[in-house]
């Protein structure tokens, strides 16, 4: 029923305010219409989820790597858990404008600038994780002479797996939208790029056929990649229970 009723919000209010100011749904639908099937609105569409992916990925390996680091080992955590903090309140933008002076408007600057900004966050979820770990898992594995392989695939990544799940879908949702300020401020394509040249040209009706396009891809991952991930992931805890 939500969608059904956003829908009609956003009818009535269409026909509230003027149409330039506020497109009725069936125009912003017409006009995304005719973006795919002219062959606008996949490379801008490809652009973008390309750019997010190889950020994406890569802070998360990163992001795990450290956070599981962190958590085993105090001193590590001690010695750069300012490091942590400040960039988690590093503002993004201040990265993004740095960065493409250092580097130019490129691709490196812009996949760096997020991974930059994503990464403190997957460190302090998986640190957070590991430091919850119950240690009779690891005391159990201990008497019964448990194989390091085994433990790990038993215990650590079972009890790891729902932080990863945690620090993923809040990274998915941070990551569109660092990618996206980037791309407005430089870039040579993307959802970022057109919503700019739409803005110069005050066309709403634009703006909102890509901003419904961008909602519609992260939807169709959310119900289609990461819920059936997570419910395969933590089966093993539904047994449990």
């Amino acid at each position: 029923m939500s969608l059904p009723l956003l829908l009609v919000i956003w009818q009535v209010l269409s026909m509230v305010f003027p149409n330039r100011l506020f497109p009725s749904p069936i125009d912003v639908a017409g006009h995304l219409w005719v973006l795919a099937t002219t062959g606008k609105l996949l490379p801008d569409l490809g652009k973008t989820l390309t750019r997010a992916a190889i950020a994406f990925f890569i802070a998360m390996a990163a992001g795990i790597a450290i956070g599981i680091a962190f958590g085993r080992v105090r001193w590590l955590d001690r010695l750069f858990s300012t490091w942590v903090v400040v960039g988690l309140n590093l503002p993004a933008i201040v990265v993004a404008i740095v960065l493409y002076i250092w580097l130019g408007l490129t691709e490196v600057a812009l996949i760096l600038a997020v991974i930059i900004n994503k990464t403190p966050l997957v460190i302090t979820t998986i640190r957070e994780g590991v430091n919850s770990f119950s240690r009779d898992y690891d005391e159990l594995a201990s008497a019964f002479r448990m194989p390091f392989w085994r433990r790990l695939r038993l215990i650590f990544i079972p009890q790891l797996m729902p932080f990863v799940l945690a620090a993923a879908r809040t990274g998915l949702s941070l990551v569109w939208k660092i990618v996206l300020v980037f791309e407005v401020l430089g870039s040579d394509g993307g959802v970022g790029y057109r919503v700019s040249v739409f803005f110069q040209f005050f066309d709403i009706t634009g703006i909102l056929a890509y901003t419904v396009a961008f909602i519609l891809v992260v939807l169709a991952l959310e119900y289609g990649v990461m819920r059936p991930l997570e419910r395969s992931v933590l089966k093993w805890r539904m047994d449990r229970n």
